[in-house]
């Protein structure tokens, strides 16, 4: 006959009432295990990068385990993305939605699952939380003055961007078209959006066109040096992603037009910052991704705890666009830099 101890016996109740204790009633984790989160970008792209840095960063700041994901091929990609993550039972998505009119059902459907919010690119006909991101109607303005700037005697300008199905393209394009044509300024919630192919002339700028690349580097410079060839008397190029303006810059300079065509960005891309150094490019307009990554993390491990006040007003946490031009780059990239290191460390 097997004979236990009563010190045996108090010491499995010890051990039961610990793994009893050490359990979320309500989830079923173990205490101390720190919740699960998916970063989810638009693409793949050095912008991402330090974002996801900030996710990170923010990650280990706030006690959570963070997943980045960068779907490379597109909205499907994204999709099967978001569908392996529920799967998963994650306990918190941050994601920057490809085509947020054809996302909203699996969005939806995510919502009901976990807790969802969107950074850099909005979906606001979904039920998600709240959006992180720079008032891109503004920030687009903000680069429509810096193309003023670098031709303050008028001229035309093409606009390079990866993608139009993303609302933040669309209303960055609109903010610079707007700019550059002296209209109001329109309210974020009811932007009306001129269309793609038209040429468009104000009293000083015309735009001629906007050119959409898929995110494909190679096509977004091959469409810059179409625009070069097409249009001789071309005065600026815009581009819109983090990419188009250093492929913009490239083309402009295997033609032989360093200087003559100027160059107006959006973001931090290394060689965009390089030319504002040299001055081939005259200015950008940072969205600061770092915090987008950051402040997805602080929010998201609010709302696990669930703690709504991580909500901001009106469900939307903007944050300023950035201008960085020649007098400012030196400083604006030892920062940029160090916030990298900073994820580089996690």
């Amino acid at each position: 006959m097997l004979m236990i101890s009563k010190g045996s016996i108090c010491a499995f109740t010890l051990l039961a009432l610990a793994a009893l204790c050490g359990c979320d009633r309500d989830k079923g984790t173990p205490q101390g295990k720190r919740p699960r989160v998916a970063y989810i970008t638009n693409g793949i792209d050095p912008f991402w990068d330090t974002a996801i840095a900030g996710a990170k960063v923010g990650a280990e700041e706030f006690g959570l385990d963070v997943e980045p994901r960068k779907p490379a091929q597109g909205v499907t990609d994204q999709n099967s993305i978001i569908e392996s993550l529920l799967t998963k039972r994650i306990d918190g998505i941050a994601i920057s939605p490809i085509d947020a009119a054809g996302q909203v059902d699996l969005i939806n459907t995510a919502c009901e699952q976990t807790k969802v919010i969107s950074h850099d690119s909005d979906a606001p006909a979904t039920k998600r939380i709240c959006f992180i991101g720079v008032n891109n109607y503004k920030a687009g303005r903000q680069v429509g003055k810096l193309v003023k700037e670098a031709m303050p005697g008028g001229g035309s300008v093409m606009i390079f961007v990866g993608r139009l199905e993303q609302l933040n393209a669309q209303q960055r394009r609109q903010g610079v078209i707007d700019e550059l044509l002296d209209r109001p300024v329109q309210d974020l919630n009811n932007v009306k959006f001129d269309p793609q192919t038209a040429e468009l002339k104000g009293p000083k700028y015309s735009v001629l066109d906007t050119r959409t690349d898929g995110f494909k580097y190679e096509r977004a410079k091959g469409n810059a040096e179409e625009a070069i060839t097409r249009y001789p008397d071309l005065g600026c190029m815009v581009g819109l992603f983090a990419y188009n303006p250093p492929q913009c810059l490239a083309a402009i300079k295997g033609a032989g037009k360093a200087g003559k065509i100027k160059v107006v960005g959006f973001d931090e891309q290394d060689d965009t910052l390089a030319g504002i150094q040299e001055g081939s490019v005259y200015g950008t307009v940072s969205q600061q991704p770092f915090r987008y990554g950051r402040e997805s993390m602080r929010i998201l491990a609010g709302l696990i705890k669930g703690d709504k006040s991580v909500i901001p007003p009106n469900g939307y946490l903007e944050l300023e666009g950035v201008v960085v031009k020649k007098d400012n780059v030196d400083s604006f990239w030892k920062d940029l830099k160090s916030q990298q290191a900073q994820g580089k460390a996690q």
